[in-house]
């Protein structure tokens, strides 16, 4: 028998377009969380639940033990941005931003955190995306500058 490594690596991923451009109109969202999800798959990682409004994503993602999560990142962002532009000749100008929030999340919170990516239509209506990603990287006690936060 082979020997198996069994990992549990979940991960939280939210990211924006770029300058937080309100792009991910209804008609692109329908046709774009089912792509990520199929480049999650190609690569080897399960999109559990995508979701977002038109200036950003989140994505619950378990990734192989193999991959990093910026690995991931490149995947999804780089795969998802190039079939934008190839599908969408109005979107030509669609880009991510550069960086990404990744928070670590335990079994015992999956079904939390996949509430929370679906009620993100909802959330938005009384919260911006700059305040969402602050209370995120206060939650995960993760130290920023906030110069640098907003390229």
């Amino acid at each position: 028998m082979d020997s198996m490594s069994y990992v549990s690596s979940y991960f939280h991923c939210a990211f924006s377009t770029k300058e937080r451009q309100r792009l991910i109109r209804p008609e692109l969202r329908e046709r774009l969380w089912p792509f990520l999800g199929g480049i999650a798959r190609q690569n080897k990682m399960k999109a559990i639940e995508i979701g977002g409004v038109e200036d950003h994503i989140h994505i619950l993602v378990s990734l192989p033990s193999t991959m990093a999560i910026s690995k991931a990142m490149q995947l999804i962002k780089g795969g998802s941005s190039k079939w934008i532009h190839e599908t969408f000749p109005e979107h030509r100008l669609f880009a991510w931003q550069e960086e990404y929030g990744a928070f670590s999340v335990s079994v015992s919170q999956l079904d939390k955190t996949i509430g929370y990516i679906k009620g993100q239509e909802t959330h938005h209506r009384k919260m911006t995306f700059q305040e969402e990603f602050l209370a995120l990287l206060k939650k995960h006690r993760i130290e920023y500058d906030e110069r640098y936060l907003w390229k």
